[in-house]
Formats: C-alpha cells, sequence, structure tokens
C-alpha cells in the first residue's frame, strides 16, 4: 500500500522569501498527521500547495497517488479540504449548504441525501439543519465545514487550523468530532495546527515546521520521551535561595524562579528529587509543595525550534497568480 501523501523537495517561494523550503515528508493511509507550526511557519502554504491551489516553486509532491503539478483533477477528486475560513453561505439552512456541496461534487441526488442525514446525525446538527447558518455558532459553523468536506468521502481530510478562534470546551468538541468521523469513515487526516494539546490528542505523527523547514517528525508520546526530561514544581519560603543553592546539582537542566515557586528542568527526577530536598534541608528552606511532570509537546516544540510557539493570526495574503 502507497503512501497517502509523499512529498519530495517541496518548496514554495514568493519572490525572494521562501515560504517553504525543501519539505520531504511521507503520510501512511488511514493516518492522522499533524502539521504543528506557529503563523508564518508555511503550514498553509503546503496544504495549499498539496490541495492544487497554489504551485510549488520545486520539488514533488503525490497525493493519493497522482502528482499535484501534472494531475491535480484527480487530487481534487479524492481530498476534502476544509479551510480556516468559512465556506458556509450563512444565508442558507445547514441542509441547503450540504445540498450545494453535493451538487458541486456532482453526487446522485438519493446518495446524497443519505449522506446528508448521517453526517447531519454525525456532527450534531440534525436539531439545527433547517436554520439559517447566520445563527449557528462558531463551533456549529466548523462542523458543518467538516460534514462537507467530508460529503463525498474523500481518501484524505485535510483541516487547516480547524479549532483557530473557537473557546476551549467548543474546541474539544470539535476533537471528539474528527476523532468520531477519522474511526468511522478510515480516511487519511492531514491536519496543520499551533495547538500543542490538539495535536497531541489527534494526531498519531506530528511535523514540526518552522520557517518553512521540517524540524522533526515522530508520535507525540515518543517525540517526549526521547528528550529525557521533567519538571519539578516546587514552592518554598524561600525559592530564590533554594534557585541559587540548587544551580549546580548534577541532573538539573534549568530552573526558572516565579514568586516562591522554582520551575526545574531535570533529566532524571526521582534521582534529583531527593537532593534538591537535602540541599533545601541544609540551607534551612522550607519546602511548601512539590510536583513533578513528564515533558510536554510544547518542551519538544522549544527543543527543536529554539523558541515557544507564536500566537496564531492569518498568514498574510498573497495575490494569486495563474
Amino acid at each position: 500500500m502507497g503512501h497517502a501523501i509523499k512529498t519530495d523537495s517541496l518548496s514554495k517561494s514568493f519572490g525572494d522569501i521562501q515560504s517553504v523550503d525543501e519539505i520531504t515528508i511521507d503520510v501512511e493511509q488511514s493516518e492522522v498527521y499533524g502539521f504543528l507550526g506557529s503563523n508564518g511557519a508555511g503550514k498553509s502554504t503546503t496544504m495549499k500547495m498539496l490541495t492544487t491551489l497554489l504551485r510549488p516553486t520545486s520539488g514533488s509532491a503525490r497525493v493519493a497517488g497522482y502528482d499535484v503539478a501534472t494531475q491535480p483533477s484527480s487530487v481534487r477528486e479524492n481530498i476534502g479540504f476544509v479551510q480556516q475560513e468559512s465556506a458556509i453561505d450563512e444565508y442558507l439552512t445547514g441542509r441547503e449548504n450540504l445540498i450545494l456541496q453535493a451538487r458541486l461534487s456532482r453526487l446522485d441526488s438519493g446518495l446524497a441525501r443519505r449522506r446528508i442525514e448521517e453526517l447531519m446525525e454525525t456532527t450534531g446538527l440534525s436539531d439545527r439543519q433547517h436554520d439559517a447558518t447566520v445563527t449557528y455558532s462558531g463551533g456549529m459553523k466548523k462542523r458543518l465545514d467538516i460534514a462537507a468536506g467530508l460529503l463525498h468521502r474523500p481518501a484524505i481530510l485535510f483541516l487547516d487550523e480547524p479549532t483557530v478562534g473557537l473557546d476551549i470546551q467548543t474546541r474539544h468538541r470539535i476533537w471528539e468530532h474528527i476523532h468520531t468521523m477519522h474511526k468511522e469513515y478510515g480516511m487519511t487526516v492531514f491536519i496543520s495546527t499551533h495547538y500543542m494539546e490538539e495535536a497531541d490528542m489527534l494526531c498519531d505523527r506530528v511535523c514540526i515546521i518552522d520557517q518553512g523547514k521540517v524540524k522533526a517528525v515522530g508520535r507525540p508520546s515518543q517525540m517526549k520521551d526521547n528528550l529525557e526530561k521533567e519538571v519539578i514544581q516546587m514552592r518554598s519560603d524561600n525559592a530564590v535561595l533554594l534557585s541559587d543553592g540548587i544551580s549546580e546539582i548534577a541532573g538539573i537542566q534549568s530552573v526558572q524562579c516565579t514568586g516562591d515557586t522554582l520551575q526545574i528542568h531535570v533529566s532524571d527526577g526521582p534521582k534529583t528529587m531527593p537532593m534538591i530536598f537535602q540541599r533545601a534541608q541544609s540551607l534551612d528552606i522550607q519546602i511548601l509543595s512539590v510536583s513533578m511532570t513528564g515533558p510536554t509537546l510544547d518542551d519538544v516544540y522549544i527543543s527543536h525550534t529554539g523558541h515557544q510557539i507564536r500566537e496564531q493570526g492569518p498568514e498574510p495574503r498573497r495575490k494569486r497568480r495563474w
């Protein structure tokens, strides 16, 4: 079985700006693949090339077995694409929007009717399907967008920042719907995001992209394990003195002091913790509370890019050239 998506040194430049720089990735069939990066990293540009909306400057990409540059029509027949901006018509009802999408996809009317009923149920919109979508919440509109992308049963579903701008409760509901639909339909899902929790929860593998380059690829759990780092949160009655006192202990990688709390990054928590307590005792410092957690995907991202992820905003709009 071939790859669902495969690129070889895929690149895109706009004048002197190198937006995507020789990206080489492969996405397995039925995999949920996360494209993780901040605004301007090249996520949306890459996705537009993979969905045939932008022509690569150099390199190649095959989606569903077809070349995006020479076989764009075949690519489009096999994909669904849910962009950041909603594509629904707010003056139509939810059901009417899906009927319009079905006609654009040239689906048989009977088949379209059955799929619309099924998707309305799956996305939890059955009770509101006859209401104008101008009355829908942001989360409902996004679920309708996803339903439209699934209407023609694509082999690959592209989701570009599917929960950007939504509150955390709505974001979690969208994640549940994506997980349910992936499990039910078995399609490959390629999702771009800047939310660490989203990538961690949804994706089988994650590709970290920064400044147009691939920095790391792997399973979130494995990437975190590979860091070999834990974080100790410790409150004390003299955090500044304790910070100075433990800085030379072997295995401590960094110490951050905020008020009465220390955030201590260590390579081996169980081994280092007793030494910290011993040092605190020798300095007559009382430990008020302590907790230890493993590394997060944020830590993974910082280790590969050297900076925290920047808050998401829309990528700069560029004039489309045909």
